[in-house]
């Protein structure tokens, strides 16, 4: 169980850019009005950039 816990907040970042970068950046959308392309959902689209860089985070150990 320790090693399950240690696991999940390694992946912390990942969550993170997941779980609340994308909702973050598809309030974002909808507030400013944009219209995501191909007709996807807001939230589809603050995945596709918040669940990568989150990944991204996790892989080199920082953001920038």
């Amino acid at each position: 169980m320790k090693a399950l816990i240690g696991k999940f907040f390694q992946l912390m970042p990942f969550w993170f850019g997941a779980g609340f970068l994308a909702p973050a950046i598809a309030g974002l959308i909808e507030k400013m009005g944009w219209v995501p392309p191909l007709g996807l959902h807001p939230v589809v689209i603050g995945l596709l950039i918040g669940a990568p860089w989150g990944a991204f985070a996790t892989w080199k150990g920082r953001w920038i």
